[in-house]
């Protein structure tokens, strides 16, 4: 079992409640926006990171981390990119691979709306984590925690903080 943490759009920002959920994940998954690589640097001190860089991250952060990231977690495809739609509205850049290759989970950031929905007729769990940085419109900072075992998703839960 891999307990998951699941977040978005960091623009730069860090702060100790954030970092207590990493501490109990066993992996950190970052969908883009990253901002300041100090935001990652501080993840990767403690668990191991899988992210995608996001349209405001710069060549720092391009040259470290994909625009796309397909993996495994134990029994489960994945698919991370920062803009990537939802079931029937799959951007462009990403609706071909979607379609030919459905990933069991499918993860994008950018639209600082948590979102988990199904794709039914391709098998896919669409994750959208939200925000958790403090720049832009969203008045709840949000991620996603769950667990993958084996091939099965689990324990899916919302972290909800104030706006700072």
């Amino acid at each position: 079992m891999t307990k998951i943490l699941l977040l978005s759009d960091t623009h730069s920002y860090m702060d100790a409640d954030i970092l207590k959920y990493v501490k109990g994940a066993d992996e950190v998954w970052h969908a883009g926006d990253i901002g300041d690589l100090k935001v990652t640097d501080a993840i990767l001190k403690l668990k191991p990171l899988r992210a995608v860089f996001g349209n405001i991250d710069d060549a720092k952060a391009r040259v470290e981390f994909p625009l796309n990231n397909r993996f495994y977690c134990e029994g489960v495809d994945v698919l991370i990119t920062h803009i990537g739609g939802y079931p029937g509205r799959y951007s462009p850049a990403i609706r071909d691979e979607i379609y030919a290759n459905p990933p069991r989970i499918f993860i994008s950031g950018h639209s600082h709306i948590l979102k988990v929905m199904n794709d039914k007729k391709r098998g896919i769990l669409h994750m959208n984590p939200g925000a958790v940085g403090t720049h832009g419109f969203h008045k709840v900072r949000t991620m996603l925690r769950f667990e993958i075992d084996g091939s099965d998703i689990k324990n899916l839960e919302v972290i909800e903080f104030k706006r700072k």
